[in-house]
């Protein structure tokens, strides 16, 4: 696939290629959902295991094999899987739900792909063959790739945050316009946060920005993959800067230094 988007799973412990046209959904516990919410073409979803064997992932093909008499043998790109099709139907309408088992060494995969009767699967099949794994240890550059779930649940919790602290102590309604940020500053200045309250410095670095997003065009959330840190970030679409909001407010504040949000918003603006 030439073309698509690049999702590493939470904890960076693997990582695959999806189409453009599709974005994360829920998908419940233990499982990744992607699909077109425009021209809807499939639900794709995914869910991956790590086991205690170094072959575990081609242990589960052949045990789905054994256990499955629908399931055949088949490879996607380099991967071989074991796949099954069921067809069922839905208020009327007819569809297929397509499943392949398949492992990369310790790590097994079960992928679901439920499309129309009849619709191509090569877009899955493309997905699965772009299945890598991350491994401990190994040093990767860091990267920033669309804004997963994770990413986005981080920053409407810290917005509802900052918006229930406005209204809790400033009596104040909260709307993500310039003009709150004078409200931010006033719940700083009042000394009720405490300077170790890492979270909470956070959280009105991230309004700050979801402030930005609100009032200036051609920027986008991003999720950045760098070791450890799995972090909500904004992308200049323009010349690709990297504004990070956990960065923006709490660097100051563990340094010792003033906060100014104001002059902070002017300065990334």
């Amino acid at each position: 696939m030439n073309k698509g988007k690049v999702f590493i799973a939470p904890g960076a412990w693997f990582s695959m290629i999806y189409p453009a046209d599709w974005h994360e959904f829920e998908g419940g516990e233990e499982s990744f959902l992607f699909y077109n919410p425009d021209n809807w073409d499939g639900n794709f979803r995914i869910s991956a295991f790590r086991g205690d064997k170094t072959d575990y992932g081609q242990i589960t093909v052949r045990e789905e094999l054994k256990k499955s008499r629908r399931a055949q043998a088949v490879m996607v790109g380099d991967l071989p899987c074991a796949y099954s099709c069921e067809a069922f139907t839905e208020e009327g309408e007819a569809y297929e739900n397509h499943q392949w088992v398949t492992g990369i060494g310790d790590v097994a995969f079960e992928v679901s792909f439920a499309t129309p009767q009849g619709a191509s699967i090569r877009k899955a099949q493309n997905v699965i063959a772009s299945l890598q794994l991350r491994y401990p240890g190994v040093k990767y550059h860091a990267e920033t790739i669309p804004v997963r779930l994770m990413e986005i649940y981080q920053i409407d919790e810290a917005y509802d945050w900052v918006q229930m602290e406005i209204k809790k102590q400033l009596k104040k309604d909260f709307r993500g316009e310039v003009s709150d940020i004078r409200n931010m500053q006033l719940i700083i200045d009042n000394g009720s946060l405490n300077p170790r309250k890492r979270d909470a410095w956070i959280a009105l670095g991230i309004t700050l920005c979801v402030i930005l997003t609100n009032e200036v065009d051609g920027v986008e959330w991003r999720t950045l993959i760098d070791g450890s840190r799995e972090v909500p970030v904004l992308v200049n679409l323009s010349d690709e800067k990297v504004i990070d909001p956990t960065k923006l407010v709490w660097s100051k504040v563990k340094n010792g230094e003033p906060v100014n949000l104001s002059e902070t918003y002017d300065h990334i603006i």
